[in-house]
């Protein structure tokens, strides 16, 4: 039953971050952002967003630092679109997942046009 509610929560939880950072932060700092996946705690103290940035390494790290100054603001305003007794406390990580994949299959063309020859 808690693994449920989890599930539900941590959805809505990345459904309204993403429209927060779309709409609400103004940082320039903060580049094209994708929230890719969100971890909650069962007793949902805390949640680990994962994002996804488009740039190089220092855009990722500017986006990142913006994000956790702007930690304050995104969960007061969880908080008034979410209806929780506790907020969870937010952890910005930066998901590699999405440049594996891409990696990983450009070495496959590589090994399938290097065959084929």
């Amino acid at each position: 039953m808690a693994k449920i509610r989890t599930g539900r929560v941590s959805e809505q939880i990345k459904k309204e971050i993403s429209i927060l950072i779309q709409t609400e932060l103004k940082d320039p700092r903060i580049g094209f952002v994708t929230v890719t996946g969100v971890d909650l705690t069962n007793d949902l103290s805390q949640a680990k967003i994962y994002l996804s940035v488009f740039g190089d390494d220092e855009q990722k790290n500017n986006s990142l630092k913006a994000l956790d100054k702007a930690n304050g603001f995104l969960r007061s305003e969880l908080g008034k679109r979410i209806k929780l007794r506790h907020v969870p406390e937010l952890i910005f990580k930066i998901d590699e997942s999405i440049e594996y994949g891409s990696r990983i299959e450009k070495l496959l063309t590589e090994i399938d046009t290097k065959d084929s020859k």
